[in-house]
C-alpha cells in the first residue's frame, strides 16, 4: 500500500486576485513580525477566521476541522484540511500546506513543519481552545506561550487607505440594500420576502463590483413590530400591518470584510408616541456623528451620548453600546473589541480607524411607541473630524412607506 502523507503542498492552479494587492499583505505581516519582535515570539499560530484572513487573504471554512496561518521571521504559511484542496492556496497571498486526515493531529504536523519545536510561540487568547492548546504544547513543545491577540487587534483597527476604499464600496452596496427594502415594503408582505429583495440586490451590485471576489454571507435583517426589540432578532415569515415599526438591516459581506446600513421605518403611518421617540433617536444619532473625531476617547463619546439621552429621560430604554469597528469581522467570527462605544472602552478615536454611530431605544409592549428604534452610520475618521460613508437617509421624512 503507498504511504499516505501527514500533509503536502498541494498548489493547484494560480493564484486568484484577492480584495488587496500583495504589497498590502506583506505590510501587513510585517507589521505582525514587528508584534512577534517585541514579544519574543520566534513563531506566531493564528488560528481564527479574522486573522488568517486579514494576514493571507484566505477566509476559510471550518466544518469542524483546525485551520491556521503560521508566520516565522523568513515563513508565512497557511495551513488548510485537504477537504478544500487547492483554493486555499489560490485564495492565500503566501505559501499553504494541506493537511490530510488519514490520522488524527496531522494539523499540528503540519504546522511544527513549520514553527519548528522548542521556540517562544504566539498564538491568539481568544479563539485558541484548551483542546488545541494542549496539542500545541504537545507539538511544538514551546518554550513559552505568549498571547498576540490584543496586540493584533490594534493592528486590526488602523485600516489602510485600501481597506477604506474597500468598505466604501461595500458602504454603497448596503445602501443598495436598502432602497430594494424600501420598494418591497408594502402591508401584507412578509418579514422574509422584503429580506430578499434586499439580500439579491446586494449580491448582484457585489458581483458587479467585485467580479473576481468569491461570494457568500451576505445576509439582511428585517424586522417588523415588536420583532424589532433586539438588534439581532432573526427575520420571520411575520407579516406587516398598517403602522408597524419596521427595522431595516443590510450587512454585504466582501472576502470577509462586514459592513452595514440599519433604519427605522414605519408602514404606511407612524403615531405621535413612536414619531417622538423616533425623532429623539435620530437626534442622539446626528449628535453622536459629530463628536466622532481624533482624539477622543470611546468612553468620552459614549457618556456624552449618555447624557444627552439621559436628559431626555430616555437613556433606560437604551441597550448595548454606540458603536464599533469595522474590518475584518462578521456576525460569526471576529471582533475588535477594543473600539467599541461604551462606558469601559478608553481607546482614543484616531485617523483610519472605522466605526459606526448606532444608537438604539427599545420601549416594551406596554408602552406607547413600542419597539426598537435604530439608525447605523459608518464613519472613517480624518485628521479633523470624520467622513460619513453612508448614504441612505434616515428619520421619518424618507423612511415612512408602504
Amino acid at each position: 500500500m503507498t504511504a499516505r502523507p501527514d500533509f503536502y503542498r498541494f498548489h493547484n492552479g494560480e493564484k486568484a486576485p484577492l480584495p488587496f494587492a500583495v504589497p498590502e499583505y506583506e505590510a501587513r505581516v510585517a507589521g505582525l513580525r514587528a508584534i512577534m519582535e517585541a514579544a519574543g515570539a520566534s513563531a506566531v499560530v493564528l488560528t481564527s477566521m479574522h486573522n488568517i484572513a486579514y494576514y493571507s487573504g484566505f477566509l476559510y471554512c471550518s466544518f469542524g476541522r483546525p485551520y491556521g496561518l503560521v508566520v516565522t521571521e523568513t515563513a508565512c504559511v497557511t495551513i488548510s484540511a485537504g477537504i478544500d484542496a487547492g483554493q486555499p492556496w489560490r485564495r492565500s497571498f503566501c505559501d499553504n500546506i494541506t493537511y490530510t486526515d488519514w490520522q488524527r493531529d496531522n494539523f499540528w504536523r503540519a504546522v511544527r513543519e513549520v514553527a519548528g519545536e522548542g521556540g517562544v510561540i504566539g498564538y491568539e487568547g481568544d479563539h485558541l481552545t484548551l483542546m488545541q492548546r494542549d496539542s500545541l504544547e504537545d507539538f511544538l513543545k514551546p518554550l513559552t506561550m505568549v498571547d498576540l491577540a490584543p496586540a493584533t487587534m490594534r493592528q486590526r483597527m488602523r485600516k489602510s487607505e485600501a481597506e477604506i476604499a474597500l468598505i466604501r464600496s461595500c458602504a454603497q452596496v448596503a445602501d443598495v440594500g436598502g432602497y430594494a427594502i424600501r420598494d418591497a415594503v408594502e402591508v401584507g408582505a412578509r418579514e422574509i420576502d422584503v429580506a430578499m429583495a434586499g439580500r439579491d440586490a446586494m449580491e448582484v451590485e457585489i458581483a458587479k463590483r467585485f467580479p473576481d471576489a468569491e461570494y457568500r454571507d451576505t445576509w439582511v435583517w428585517f424586522q417588523s413590530g415588536l420583532n424589532t426589540d433586539g438588534a439581532h432578532n432573526p427575520v420571520t415569515a411575520r407579516a406587516i400591518g398598517r403602522g408597524d415599526i419596521l427595522s431595516l438591516n443590510t450587512f454585504p459581506m466582501v472576502s470577509g470584510y462586514y459592513v452595514a446600513l440599519e433604519r427605522t421605518m414605519f408602514a404606511g403611518e407612524v403615531d405621535a408616541a413612536s414619531r417622538a421617540i423616533w425623532e429623539a433617536n435620530v437626534a442622539a444619532h446626528e449628535y453622536g456623528m459629530s463628536l466622532l473625531k481624533p482624539g477622543v476617547s470611546c468612553a468620552e463619546v459614549t457618556h456624552k451620548i449618555n447624557d444627552f439621552f439621559e436628559e431626555r429621560d430616555l437613556l433606560q430604554y437604551r441597550t448595548f453600546g454606540y458603536g464599533h469597528s469595522f474590518g475584518i469581522l462578521s456576525h460569526y467570527y471576529g471582533r475588535e473589541a477594543g473600539l467599541e462605544l461604551r462606558e469601559d472602552i478608553d481607546t482614543v478615536l484616531e485617523p483610519g480607524m472605522v466605526i459606526s454611530m448606532e444608537p438604539m431605544l427599545t420601549l416594551g409592549a406596554d408602552q406607547p411607541g413600542a419597539g426598537g428604534y435604530r439608525e447605523h452610520d459608518i464613519l472613517v475618521i480624518t485628521e479633523d473630524g470624520n467622513e460619513n460613508i453612508t448614504g441612505y437617509p434616515y428619520g421619518p421624512e424618507f423612511n415612512v412607506v408602504g
